[in-house]
């Protein structure tokens, strides 16, 4: 597995590495201070994933995270930085990125969200969503998915995964929860994503967490 560490500070390199070897052991890890070597070391190597800060030279945060995106497609992205501004959570999911870890994560948040990505999954901080939703309702994890005709298509296995999901549990806590195989919820995963039109992972974790947010608040009203 190759993976490409993307910050300016080597030690923030030097803890991610640290980290990543303690949870998956051997891997072939790359590293980059500016944007430039960035692009360069993936114009040489095709990555498994990509750890990024949104803030080193040349970067231009969203921009270059867009230009990422566009030249590198096919490239899981996930992103480390200082922001904890909701903002910056939503604006990274809409560019398609698998994972956001705010650098004050403490050491446990921060390994089980490098578990969750470096296993094809997604992480994302809850926490920071659903304070922009109950600050700003208006500008909560827009809808990615249909009208609630779509979702009323879901199995009722397919909608425990969703809420699971919208919960952050990973497939495998999933898996355990429902006493189901990681292969088994995967394949639920994958058809209720085309039920609900959403293109990728990163997508069915914002809905659910998005739906998760909405029944909250419904139920906090009540």
């Amino acid at each position: 597995m190759k993976i490409l560490i993307a910050d300016d500070h080597w030690i923030v390199r030097e803890s991610l590495k640290q980290v990543i070897r303690r949870l998956q052991g051997t891997h072939a890890i790359f590293e980059a201070a500016t944007f430039d070597e960035a692009m360069r070391v993936l114009d040489e190597h095709v990555m498994d994933l990509v750890l990024v800060d949104l803030i080193m030279p040349g970067f231009n945060e969203f921009e270059g995270l867009k230009r990422l995106r566009q030249r590198f497609a096919q490239a899981p992205i996930a992103v480390i930085s200082v922001h904890e501004d909701p903002a910056y959570v939503l604006r990274a999911i809409e560019n398609g990125v698998i994972g956001y870890i705010p650098k004050s994560s403490s050491g446990p948040e921060v390994e089980r969200a490098l578990e969750r990505v470096l296993g094809g999954e997604a992480y994302f901080p809850r926490r920071l969503l659903e304070r922009q939703a109950q600050a700003e309702p208006s500008l909560a994890v827009p809808q990615v998915a249909p009208p609630d005709q779509a979702a009323a298509t879901l199995t009722r296995r397919e909608q425990e995964i969703v809420e699971l999901m919208g919960m952050g549990f990973s497939v495998q806590r999933i898996a355990d929860k429902l006493k189901l195989t990681d292969h088994t919820v995967r394949i639920h995963v994958g058809n209720l994503m085309k039920k609900l039109g959403l293109p990728d992972r990163s997508a069915a974790i914002h809905y659910a967490v998005n739906l998760a947010t909405a029944r909250k608040q419904r139920k906090a009203a009540t």
